[in-house]
Parts: structure tokens; C-alpha cells; sequence
């Protein structure tokens, strides 16, 4: 298929380098709808990004854009800080009533900035302040955001060194299955907790992914949390789950660690949780951890209204009834057996699929072959993106919402792409 290159020349010429997706698909995309986005020139394209996760109820939803175009006809408020709104309100009432109660939950809902790094930044500062202490402990392969705080515990070494200074106060350990079953789990980070020798600062807390998405799509098993989790009580120190990328049902459940029956001190939220893809970020912690001043933690953008209207219409809609854990169930399963079709297809080149509900990576064993077949996908019209240390799995993560159909014709072209890109 001929694609006709689109002119980019004032995004050459004017935006930083630092970009990166535009760099993978070189079209200029104009509108989106569902699991759908449209160039200038009118190709389609089937979305299996869907904003790096923050679009689980697809692109322009229009229950969600009909309640935000209500709020913004009657200009409710769009920028107040956090001043008490009515939209506020609105959300954390829904919140508490949609997620929080039927889970058993007493979590405060704190609003920092409105991005995923701001989130973590947040459970940081709060863990330090309530334990006294300075470590955090995270794990190989984690991503938790780009700002110092974030990055510190953060395991990508490209990213890492993009800080410009060291990056303290956080230590990394092996996450679940990361030596290959050789090594019963904790067994190195339990040794140095009990040591008086072992030059390990006792740490204030421990933050972990359920599923690593920007480390490849490692999924933690459901006992390796149990025991993780077995170990901060033992041990005193905090358990934060990110569940920026892999919250808001994308797993099924509305939080991800819910499989594994744990209950975490601190989670934090962003991405999906506005629905409508404007930006939100929410800090969860036990009440008795609420030890902030006022004020002590803040930004200027952390009362986004718009975004707390599209997050109480998106929690209405999918989150009273149960059916939409059970249709990601069913979804995934959909996925799964796909996946496994083209690794039999390709046993050779292939390492590994794995994923839970609508999170799903295909590993290859050459590792510059699953840029190839992203690539390759991009000219077929399906948007995928790659992750893993050294980009080596093809990542899927299709809206929450996609149909069976759409499903079937992005992972037809998917299969595709990995015979088309050898």
C-alpha cells in the first residue's frame, strides 16, 4: 500500500526533538471517534494505543462529551484550584459510592497535579512524612513518571539518565519472575531488610506495578502480591500500587491488585480516570495517613472541573452494574487467543505473550522485530506501540469499550504485520 507522506515540516522545524509517537507514525491525525482516529487525508486507523491508556472508553465518547459540552454551556467552572465545587462534589460522591464503598474502602482521594507523575510524587512526599524515612523500594523494570521523584524509582536507564543528577533515596529489587524462578520470592530483599549489615536504609515504603506496562507487560501473580504485601506488614513500611496505566478496569477489575484480594496503603490513579482523556490524577491513602498541612502538597492545576465532569459521567456509565469487568473479561480472552495463534505461527521468533484483560504484549525474540512490526501495522492501519527495556514487545491496548469486531480486525491485521515484517 502507497501512503503519501504527509508535510510535518513545522513540527520538524518548530517542536523539540524530544518528540517520540509522532516519529513512529508519521500522519497528521485530525479527528477520533470510538476506537477509531482519522488523518487530514481521511485514512482511518484502528487505535490499540488509546492514549497510552488514557482513553479506555474510546476516543469522544459522546456520553461523556454530551455531559462535558452540558457543563461547559452553562459555564460551570472550568479552572478553581481547589476551591469546592459542584463538580468536585458530584465526583467525589460518585467516586466514593461507584468504587470506593462496594470495594470496602475508606481511602482520602487527594487531588495533586493532574498527570501520573504527580500522583507518585504525592505518595512519595506522603510515605517519607508518615514513616520518618527517606528510602522508597521499587522494582526492575518499574515506570512511575519522569519528574525526579518519579524517575528515581523508576528502572529504564534512558530515562533514568535523562534527570542530569543522581537519582537517590530509592533501590531497586527483583520483581516477580525476574530470575526466572531460580530464587524463592523477597528472599534477597527480606536478607537485607533483617541485616544490620547489609547497608539497605530501612525504607519507608515499597511501590510496585501489578502490571508492568512500560517494562513489557510483566504481570505479577496474585501470590507474589499476597506475600508482598505479607512483607511491608511485617517489616513496617507502606505498600503503594501504581495503577496510573493499569487502573480504571483495565485488568477488569476497577483497580488492578483486586484479583489478589491485597489492600494497598497508598494507589495512585491518573490516566483513564478523567474517561474523556483530560487531564486528572488522583492520590489514595488510608485516613490515617492524612497528615498533611494545608497546602502542603499543591498545584495550580489540581482542580480540574471538566475533567471531574467526563470522570462522574465515565463512572455512571461503567461502574454501577458490573459489566464492564465481565466484557473485559471476555475481551482479553479474545486477545489471549489470538496471541496465541501467532506464536505458534512463529515459534521460532517468538518468546513470549502475556497480559491481563485488555493489557497484552507479544515479546520477540530478535528485539528491533517489534518496532518492525509496529511499523508495519501503522501502514496497514492499526496503531500499536512497543515497550520493554529495549522495545521488544508489541504492546495492546485497545479502549475498554472496543467491539468484538474491531477487536478481531486489529488483531487479523497485527497477524499481518509480524508475517509482513520479517
Amino acid at each position: 500500500m502507497t501512503i503519501t507522506q504527509p508535510d510535518l515540516s513545522v513540527f520538524e522545524t518548530v517542536e523539540s526533538e524530544v518528540r517520540s509517537y509522532c516519529r513512529g507514525w508519521p500522519a497528521i491525525f485530525d479527528r477520533a471517534k470510538g476506537s477509531h482516529m482519522y488523518d487530514e487525508d481521511g485514512r482511518t486507523y484502528l487505535d490499540f494505543f488509546a492514549g497510552a491508556g488514557t482513553l479506555n472508553y474510546g476516543h469522544n465518547n459522546p456520553v461523556l462529551k454530551r455531559a462535558l459540552l452540558d457543563y461547559l454551556e452553562r459555564d460551570g467552572v472550568t479552572h478553581g484550584l481547589d476551591m469546592s465545587t459542584s463538580a468536585k462534589r458530584a465526583f467525589l460522591e460518585t467516586f466514593q459510592q461507584a468504587v470506593l464503598q462496594p470495594r470496602g474502602m475508606d481511602h482520602k482521594v487527594m487531588f495533586p497535579g493532574p498527570t501520573g507523575t504527580n500522583a507518585v510524587e504525592a505518595a512519595l512526599k506522603l510515605a517519607r512524612k508518615v514513616k520518618g524515612r527517606e528510602s522508597i523500594v521499587s522494582f526492575t523494570n518499574a515506570f512511575h513518571g519522569m519528574s525526579l521523584g518519579s524517575l528515581a524509582v523508576t528502572g529504564n536507564a534512558f530515562k533514568r539518565a535523562g534527570a542530569g543528577i543522581p537519582l537517590v533515596h530509592g533501590t531497586p529489587m527483583p520483581f516477580d519472575d525476574y530470575l526466572d524462578g531460580k530464587t524463592p520470592d523477597f528472599i534477597w530483599f527480606e536478607r537485607l531488610l533483617e541485616d544490620q549489615g547489609s547497608g539497605l536504609n530501612k525504607p519507608a515504603a515499597v511501590i510496585v506495578e501489578t502490571v508492568q506496562g512500560e517494562g513489557g507487560i510483566n504481570v505479577a501473580r496474585p501470590e507474589w502480591l499476597r506475600a508482598l504485601r505479607e512483607l511491608c506488614d511485617r517489616h513496617d513500611m507502606l505498600l503503594i500500587v501504581d495503577d496510573i496505566q493499569m487502573g480504571c478496569g483495565r485488568t477488569g477489575g476497577f483497580f488492578s491488585f483486586e484479583e489478589s484480594g491485597i489492600m494497598p496503603d497508598i494507589i495512585t490513579l491518573s490516566k483513564s480516570i478523567g474517561g474523556y482523556g483530560l487531564p486528572l490524577a488522583l492520590t489514595l491513602f488510608r485516613p490515617e495517613l492524612d497528615i498533611w498541612e494545608p497546602g502542603e502538597h499543591n498545584g495550580t492545576f489540581r482542580g480540574n472541573n471538566p475533567a471531574f465532569v467526563t470522570a462522574t459521567a465515565a463512572l455512571e456509565t461503567y461502574w454501577t452494574d458490573g459489566q464492564m469487568e465481565k466484557q473485559t473479561q471476555v475481551r482479553g480472552e479474545q486477545v489471549e487467543s489470538a496471541l496465541r495463534a501467532i506464536a505458534e505461527e512463529h515459534p521460532a521468533e517468538i518468546v513470549d505473550f502475556r497480559g491481563r484483560g485488555l493489557v497484552w504484549g507479544l515479546e520477540f525474540r530478535d528485539k528491533p522485530r517489534a518496532g518492525a512490526v509496529a511499523r508495519r501495522a501503522f501502514e496497514l492501519g492499526l496503531l500499536i506501540e512497543t515497550s520493554g527495556p529495549e522495545s521488544e514487545v508489541v504492546k495492546l491496548l485497545p479502549a475498554l469499550t472496543i467491539t468484538p469486531e474491531e477487536l478481531d480486525e486489529g488483531l487479523r491485521i497485527l497477524t499481518r504485520a509480524v508475517r509482513e515484517s520479517a
